[in-house]
């Protein structure tokens, strides 16, 4: 993909607007985990060295159109200035007053950090007038939010565009993901793995087709796998089946079998008798579950065929849980993936919020040779989609 980047741009003591993904999760006013804002800094500093008039713009939960102070960017504003010793200059009535007014007035040791842009409806509507107001006085736009680039959103749509193209491009996160996700489908070293788990068969089967083509094992967890148990005969009791997918299972099987895919499914499981932390873990030793009992995690024989088929591989590519790993008593079977995953000598990628909250509990995230921060763009982008936010920003 033939993006204007970075050092494409002419940054010098213009008035930058950066649209970053400072989407992360807050706690009693602390931010629990920082990984997005972290993999922000570099873009920020590269931009600092050039200019100090950057006023960066952000989302954080779905506040629906409306002011929420629970999804106030303040925190990660403090945050932010510890990070980058300098003083953030919170502006949370951008749209009484012109922000590049601010823009103007600053220190070289001053940048602004704008309130939630999802405060306002205009946002997520890419509503023209909003834009507008957005884009008054604003020289250069660069966007580093990847996980927001499969939204046609103002800031990630409507606003670049009022700013003539060799004035607008991507960040250093945007460059390291697309490499990323890219060397996937572009060139895989074999044995190319796939591991896939979450709840819908419905959610994932654009990515899955598309991963089939380039992959040699797609390994399946999560509740999505007893559509497929269910699809191949097998007993799934209690468990949550799409019976309304069946189709759809059966396109990948038949898509798998053409291109010589192996398809691992769940051989044990770690059950319950109902969908609650509180049930108590029953190890199935069998791929069929009783009639009692719905699978909540892959039990442990699985756990060791998987990783047997990671250990060998020489790229890996993982997406979803295998179970309801927020519940401690079935979340074996994805902290051993992670491990799993850690441990492999090949290229392993991890995208997907849900997958990259088990590296970061597992504690092994760093040994991963790429994390991403995409999400659901991430799996847009494996599927082959143009992202809206990236298409803005060709050349």
């Amino acid at each position: 993909m033939n993006l204007r980047m970075l050092d494409d741009l002419d940054l010098n003591g213009k008035k930058v607007f950066l649209r970053l993904d400072l989407n992360v999760p807050i706690k009693d006013g602390r931010i629990t985990d920082e990984t997005r804002l972290l993999e922000a800094i570099p873009t920020i500093r590269y931009i600092l060295e050039r200019t100090h008039k950057v006023a960066i713009g952000s989302h954080l939960g779905r506040p629906d159109g409306a002011v929420d102070l629970k999804y106030s960017l303040e925190p990660v504003g403090v945050r932010l200035a510890e990070l980058l010793d300098r003083e953030v200059c919170f502006v949370s009535d951008y749209m009484q007053e012109p922000y590049d007014q601010t823009l103007g007035q600053l220190s070289p040791n001053q940048l602004v950090l704008l309130e939630n842009l999802r405060f306002h409806a205009g946002e997520t509507s890419n509503d023209p007038d909003f834009c507008r107001h957005m884009a008054r006085g604003i020289e250069v736009y660069v966007d580093d939010a990847f996980g927001t680039a499969h939204r046609a959103h103002a800031s990630t749509v409507g606003i670049p565009e009022l700013i003539p193209s060799q004035r607008r491009g991507a960040g250093l996160l945007i460059d390291k993901e697309l490499k990323a996700l890219g060397g996937i489908l572009e060139r895989p070293e074999a044995p190319f793995t796939v591991i896939m788990g979450g709840a819908k068969v419905s959610d994932k089967i654009a990515v899955m087709l598309s991963l089939i083509n380039h992959c040699n094992h797609l390994l399946i967890g999560g509740a999505m796998a007893y559509t497929f148990l269910k699809f191949k005969g097998v007993a799934v009791g209690k468990s949550r089946v799409e019976v309304d997918r069946m189709d759809l299972v059966e396109s990948i099987f038949r898509s798998a079998e053409a291109r010589r895919v192996q398809i691992h499914l769940p051989v044990d499981h770690g059950a319950a008798s109902a969908f609650s932390e509180q049930a108590k873990r029953e190890e199935v030793d069998s791929a069929s579950l009783p009639a009692g009992l719905m699978g909540l995690d892959i039990g442990p024989k699985t756990v060791a065929a998987y990783s047997s088929v990671v250990s060998r591989s020489r790229t890996v590519f993982w997406n979803g849980p295998m179970g309801v790993f927020e519940w401690p008593a079935f979340a074996s079977g994805t902290m051993a993936m992670a491990q799993a995953v850690a441990a492999c000598s090949g290229r392993t990628v991890v995208g997907g919020g849900d997958s990259v909250a088990a590296l970061n509990k597992a504690g092994v995230a760093s040994k991963v040779t790429h994390v991403s921060t995409g999400g659901g763009a991430s799996l847009e982008y494996l599927e082959g989609r143009t992202l809206p936010g990236l298409k803005v920003l060709m050349r």
